[in-house]
């Protein structure tokens, strides 16, 4: 028995008296659709951006597959992490610490979805996006949730590997190979992880403090991760601009990753130098949410450019 289960049942959570109150919003919770949008997304544009033609149902069937399989990692997360989703503010109401949810349902959905998306992603697009969506799951609930998460500081920037693969599995999926660009892209989700992940756990520090996960500014303290973000961040803008730069993408995505990656330095510095009262936690949000919009455009400016040539 791992620790979420033994918590939930320390806290009566898998009594009788709370099982069957589960609705479908419940197992959609699961899924954690949020991050389930942007891994869809992402995976669009390494869809749309891949060399050749593909066939719509093999598309659809690709980003199906895609999305399934990140709700499959994020329902298989929130089962190992219930004890310490039952302790923090953030996460207390989801689906298995509010006692919705038993542990072992949520175990049972998550493996199922799983293996529906890799074998069906194997048998009908191909037997290498398959094995990418495999390692990716794996790699999000073994490496990152069961291992990382708890044991290291670092545990946002080597996990945000798994949150980084979805336009490489899709690339795949396209093309059956693994091209530069796509590497590219996951390159660029990959440096983007670390100051977006940390601008949010520096104004959520006590809820982590209090769940006994090392976050960097538990472990380390805010201004070490002030300093972390900002180096992450001047690392960020020049890799967001790369693929105009190696001929990739237009000026239209130049125009946009300039200003963008110039919008991120300019909220990372402000997060460096407000070191405390409500300014601080303001400047942390403000970099939090921009970071989310700055991956959007990023990514909508390569999508349109792919779909109208010529901009």
């Amino acid at each position: 028995m791992n620790d979420a289960s033994i918590s939930i049942e320390k806290t009566g959570l898998g009594s009788e008296a709370l099982r069957g109150l589960a609705g479908p919003g419940d197992y959609i919770a699961l899924l954690k659709p949020r991050v389930m949008s942007l891994v869809v997304f992402t995976a669009l544009v390494g869809l749309v951006r891949a060399p050749g033609d593909v066939h719509p149902v093999i598309a659809f069937t690709a980003l199906l597959c895609i999305a399934v399989g990140a709700g499959a990692a994020g329902a298989l997360n929130m089962w190992w992490d219930a004890d310490i989703d039952a302790v923090m503010t953030r996460t207390r109401r989801r689906p298995i610490p509010a006692g919705r949810v038993t542990a072992s349902e949520a175990l049972a959905f998550g493996l199922t979805l799983a293996a529906f998306s890799v074998v069906v992603l194997g048998l009908l697009v191909n037997v290498l996006s398959a094995a990418l969506l495999a390692f990716t799951i794996f790699f999000y609930v073994v490496i990152y949730t069961m291992w990382l998460k708890r044991s290291t500081p670092q545990n946002i920037v080597i996990g945000g590997a798994a949150g980084a693969f979805p336009p490489m599995v899709a690339w795949a999926a396209a093309s059956g190979t693994v091209g530069l660009e796509s590497l590219l892209l996951v390159a660029i989700i990959f440096v983007w992880t670390p100051p977006h992940f940390w601008a949010l756990a520096l104004y959520r520090a006590d809820d982590y403090a209090r769940a006994g996960v090392p976050m960097l500014p538990v472990t380390a303290g805010p201004d070490e991760t002030r300093r972390q973000i900002l180096f992450y961040t001047l690392f960020l803008a020049p890799l967001g601009v790369a693929p105009a730069l190696l001929g990739y993408a237009g000026l239209a995505y130049a125009a946009v990753s300039v200003l963008g990656g110039a919008g991120m330095i300019w909220l990372a510095f402000a997060v460096y130098r407000r070191r405390s009262g409500d300014g601080a936690v303001r400047a942390a949000r403000q970099l939090f949410g921009f970071s989310i919009l700055y991956l959007f455009v990023l990514f909508a400016t390569l999508l349109v450019e792919a779909l109208v040539p010529g901009i």
